[in-house]
Order: structure tokens, then C-alpha cells, then sequence
């Protein structure tokens, strides 16, 4: 019978990852495809800077550029190895936050809660293992989006051609560069993620309901104030990042940075602070719809595909029924044990049990780079 009860829990383990990720990777696939103009141009002013003598809008100018230079084609450089890296990114990301939780909960006396301390620490080390899983496919997608600005390299001609050059060219260190103000900005989670449950949390009870009750248009809010908070404290890590990721494709020029602390010594030497913040208004137009689209994406697909989960559990012994109530296998006594599960939902929410998906950047997460 215990045997019985780990293999159901196992099972519901499984399908709860697939809904997570299934509807984090959908989600954030759409939001890098609807903002990736704005990506490409907050990539470059990170790496080449402001233009010099440039006069109105920035974006407006930088649009006009790309599609007289470039074409349509040149919008959405790097949006392949972009949406390529959600995949991976979203199963290393919830594979690694799972066993870290459950290795918490393991030190927890007395109960199952995790603390938000406890949770932070899951998403931190999650988004560590992601990052270091993914940086290659960020390096690729930074130099794709870069290439038209340097007249002198020989450009990629794919994501495929982009691996092998630097794979042959740079090595290992060619596909890391950048990794370390990657690991720094996991320090982004541990901005939005307090935030976005205090937002959260007040608007549940000044509206009287539970935080997984709150509308869409609730969830927009607290994700995007949340996102902005975390954006402006941690984006001078995203410089250091792109401008390091950057510099290896010029073969014939030499490397302008030694490491992440020349880097940063030089830009600002070079460029005061203002040069930590080059592209970040572009950057915050870019994360605020991004962070709506995702949240609200990410909790419309992940109810449809619980929806289709939980039909299919209808068929069998110990699944939910149509009224919404679980119930479980018969034990030794013949006796049942009815659980209702919105009720559940709502103490594991008040808990802290279920909690919500940090946006690392397609920049982290993802959504994050």
C-alpha cells in the first residue's frame, strides 16, 4: 500500500513538471517572439552603447536603422537560439528546483512548508544550473543579433554555422564567456521573487481572495511592477554580460575585456554609470509586456493543460472526479478519504507550497538574457 502511495505521488510529481514547463516554455516562447525587435536593440546599445550625437527617440531611430540596414530578417536576429533555450531552460530550470525543494523540505522539522528563505534558495540554484546549461545558446543568440554592427568579422551564416565557429575558434571558453555576471544575475530572482509574492499577497487581500484566485488582470500588475523593480537594480550585470559574450567574434581585433572586473573597470572608467544603463529604457519596454504576456500566457495554458491532465485522471481509481473531488483507493477497511481540491489549493497557496515561476530573464529565463 505505501508502495502504491509513493508510485501515485511520483506520478503526480511528473505530471505537475509537465504542466509547469509545458506552460512556461509556451509562454515564454510568446513573449520573446512579440518583443525581440526591442531585445535586438537593447542588446546592441549594451554592447556598441549610445550612438554618437543621437537625437530623438532611440528605439525609433534604432528600428529605422535595423530595417534600412538589415531588413525585416534583422528584427528578429537571435530569435531561434532565443526560443531554442526556453526548451531546455524551463526542464534544468523545474528539474533542479524540485530536488532542491525536496531536499529543503528534508531539513524541515516538524513540517513541510518551506520558508520564502528556503524558496529563494531553490530558485537560486535552479537558476544557476539553468544558466550554466544554457549559456551557449545566449552567446549565439548575442552574437547573432550583434553581427550586423561589425563590418570587419565574417558573420554567421546560422545558429548551426555560429556553434561550430566558435566551438573551433574560442573553445569552451568562447561558448561560456559571459557566465559569471550570469550566475551574478540570479541575484534578479531574488528581487522579483519577494516582490512579486508581496504585491501578490496585498492585492489577495485587499480584493478578499486567495493569491490563486487573483485575476489576469492582477497577476499583470504584480508581475510587471515586480519585473521593473528587479530590472533597474540588476542590469548592469546584463552589460558586463553582453559586452563579454560579445568581443570573441572580431577574430582580427584583440579582446577589449580581460574578465568581468576589467570589463567593468573600463565602462566605467569609459562611460561614468550611464554606461551600466545603456538600452535600459529600451529594456524595460521590452520586460514589462514581456512579464505581462508570460505570467498571463503561463496561467492560461497551465490551467488548460491541468484541465486535460485531470480528464484523464477521471478514468482511473484515486484521480478526481467530474465534481471536483479526489478520491483516493480503498484502504485495508474498505474505508475512502475524500479531499477536496479546491480547498487544497487554497491551503497550499497560504502555505507557500505552491509557488510562483521567477521570470529570470528570457534575460535569466528565461525570460529573462
Amino acid at each position: 500500500m505505501g508502495g502504491g502511495a509513493a508510485q501515485s505521488s511520483d506520478r503526480h510529481t511528473v505530471r505537475d513538471g509537465i504542466c509547469h514547463a509545458g506552460a512556461g516554455a509556451a509562454a515564454g516562447a510568446m513573449a520573446a517572439t512579440f518583443v525581440c525587435p526591442l531585445d535586438v536593440i537593447k542588446t546592441r546599445l549594451q554592447v556598441h552603447g549610445m550612438p554618437p550625437g543621437q537625437r530623438g527617440s532611440i528605439i525609433i531611430t534604432s528600428l529605422q536603422n535595423i530595417l534600412k540596414t538589415e531588413g525585416l530578417k534583422g528584427m528578429y536576429r537571435g530569435l531561434s537560439p532565443t526560443i531554442l533555450a526556453l526548451l531546455p531552460n524551463w526542464a534544468v530550470y523545474f528539474t533542479v528546483y524540485e530536488q532542491l525543494k525536496g531536499l529543503l523540505q528534508s531539513h524541515v522539522d516538524g513540517s513541510s512548508e518551506l520558508t520564502i528563505g528556503a524558496n529563494m534558495i531553490a530558485a537560486a540554484g535552479a537558476g544557476a544550473a539553468t544558466a550554466i546549461t544554457t549559456n551557449p545558446l545566449w552567446v549565439v543568440k548575442t552574437r547573432l543579433q550583434t553581427q550586423g554592427m561589425r563590418p570587419g568579422v565574417i558573420p554567421y551564416k546560422s545558429m548551426r554555422s555560429a556553434f561550430t565557429r566558435i566551438a573551433t575558434e574560442e573553445g569552451m571558453r568562447g561558448l561560456y564567456s559571459g557566465i559569471l555576471p550570469s550566475l551574478a544575475g540570479i541575484s534578479h530572482v531574488a528581487i522579483q521573487f519577494p516582490a512579486y509574492e508581496k504585491i501578490k499577497s496585498f492585492m489577495a487581500k485587499r480584493d478578499n481572495t486567495t493569491v490563486d484566485k487573483l485575476n489576469p488582470g492582477s497577476v499583470a500588475i504584480a508581475s510587471s511592477i515586480s519585473k521593473v523593480i528587479a530590472s533597474v537594480i540588476t542590469y548592469p550585470h546584463e552589460v558586463v554580460r553582453s559586452r563579454l559574450q560579445e568581443q570573441g567574434q572580431a577574430r582580427h581585433i584583440e579582446a577589449q575585456y580581460a574578465g568581468v572586473i576589467d570589463c567593468t573597470k573600463k565602462v566605467f572608467q569609459k562611460e561614468g554609470l550611464r554606461g551600466f544603463y545603456n538600452g535600459c529604457a529600451t529594456n524595460l519596454l521590452r520586460t514589462t509586456p514581456s512579464a505581462v504576456i508570460t505570467f498571463t500566457s503561463y496561467e492560461m495554458i497551465d490551467r488548460f493543460l491541468r484541465r486535460v491532465v485531470l480528464k484523464e485522471k477521471e478514468h482511473s481509481n484515486g484521480r478526481p472526479k467530474p465534481d471536483g473531488r479526489a478520491e483516493s483507493q480503498q484502504g485495508n477497511g474498505g474505508n475512502e478519504r475524500v479531499v477536496n481540491n479546491s480547498d487544497l489549493r487554497q491551503s497550499q497557496s497560504q502555505t507557500n507550497q505552491r509557488t510562483p515561476i521567477p521570470l529570470a530573464n528570457e534575460e535569466q529565463l528565461a525570460a529573462r538574457h
